[in-house]
């Protein structure tokens, strides 16, 4: 058998820690392997029960004590350190009540994989759509009618999950708890074990007459549609929340959430990075020499920007307030515009004759960085 790992380790705990530490570690660490975000996945649920037994522990005043002193040992029924009953205790605080009622503020109520305490008020399953926008419609905002296949509220009965005109009645497996108690006694105490009542699911009510749609579930899945307002400023990834929009509760508690996941289609000229824009414009040699009033694309409309002489190749120069607004606080980043030299692939003699005969009257001092070049080379071979 393998030897059990420190409890302090478990929780990613320090010896010492204060009650508040470890119920905070807790959260966190059985948040991360709990069941329900693991499905199938052995190696989260074997985590997840040593978290929970690390938390049983030490949580328990008397039980850390006793683990602080003697380690696994004393808290071992088999040890004989004073820990009969072993984990028999688990009614009592810092046990297993504890645990549920944290995990009951996690997940909706639903305990360990949902079996406990069902007959409470727990919140309807989260739900997620992804939704593909257009890069204009990222940069303005936009609204959409969006389709959905989900549960919903039976209409029928309301939710309720019985033939409108009838009556549920209490379960009297487990007297409207939803719980149920064994207690088995050992040469080493007593071990008491709480589970959900297999006779109402843990839902502490009987239907004995079902809703003739529903058939007792209280939802139907069906498709729907819902119009969704997209914020200006979204980008890939962006999570749009809208409460309220996702699976319905049961007994009585509220519906879940939907998640919206955007994705942006990208633009033909455009880059984007975070907030900001980038883009590239091709300019001529005359332009770049002499200077010239060049026309800037933005999201909204062009611009004019006055290229100055002697602008280089690959110059950049920025645009402010002209790129995306962000969809927090709605303001714009910038636009940054980079320009490249065009040089012309194809001349008649014309043309020829007439570059050759300007470049015979430029000399070197035109060029700063081919006479910087020129001198740096002449300095390394002399």
């Amino acid at each position: 058998m393998a030897e059990k790992r420190d409890y302090y380790e478990v929780l990613g705990l320090s010896k010492g820690a204060s009650d508040a530490d470890i119920k905070k570690a807790f959260r966190k660490m059985a948040m991360k392997y709990h069941p329900d975000k693991n499905p199938g996945d052995k190696k989260a649920e074997e985590a997840f029960k040593e978290v929970n037994e690390a938390y049983t522990i030490l949580s328990d005043p008397d039980k850390k004590s006793k683990y602080d002193k003697f380690g696994h040992a004393g808290v071992d029924p088999n040890a004989g350190f004073g820990g009969a009953g072993g984990f028999g205790g688990f009614g009592g605080a810092g046990g297993f009540d504890d645990i549920f009622d944290i995990f009951g503020n996690m997940f909706g109520g639903g305990g360990f994989g949902g079996g406990a305490r069902r007959n409470g008020p727990m919140k309807g399953r989260d739900i997620q759509k992804a939704v593909t926008v257009s890069f204009e419609e990222a940069a303005f905002g936009t609204k959409r009618a969006i389709s959905l296949d989900k549960y919903v509220k039976c209409s029928t009965c309301d939710g309720q999950g019985n033939e409108p005109g009838t009556e549920k009645k209490t379960c009297p497996n487990c007297n409207g708890t939803g719980q149920v108690h064994t207690v088995q006694r050992t040469p080493f105490g007593q071990f008491q074990s709480s589970g959900p009542c297999p006779e109402c699911n843990g839902t502490g009510v009987k239907i004995e007459t079902p809703c003739h749609t529903c058939g007792g579930a209280g939802k139907v899945r069906k498709n729907v549609k819902i119009n969704i307002e997209i914020p200006a400023g979204v980008d890939n990834d962006t999570v749009i929340p809208i409460r309220g929009q996702g699976e319905p509760g049961t007994n009585g508690g509220p519906n879940g959430d939907l998640y919206v996941v955007i994705s942006v289609k990208p633009h033909k000229l455009f880059k984007r990075n975070r907030d900001d824009l980038y883009l590239e414009i091709p300019i001529t040699f005359d332009q770049a020499a002499l200077g010239d009033e060049i026309t800037v694309p933005t999201m909204e409309e062009k611009v004019s920007y006055k290229v100055p002489a002697g602008t280089q190749p690959g110059t950049t120069f920025r645009l402010r307030g002209k790129g995306m607004p962000n969809v927090r606080s709605g303001r714009k980043g910038d636009l940054y515009v980079k320009v490249n030299l065009e040089v012309p692939r194809t001349l008649n003699d014309e043309q020829r004759k007439a570059i050759a005969e300007m470049g015979k009257t430029l000399n070197q001092d035109c060029y700063k960085a081919k006479k910087s070049f020129g001198e740096k080379l002449k300095d390394l071979f002399s």
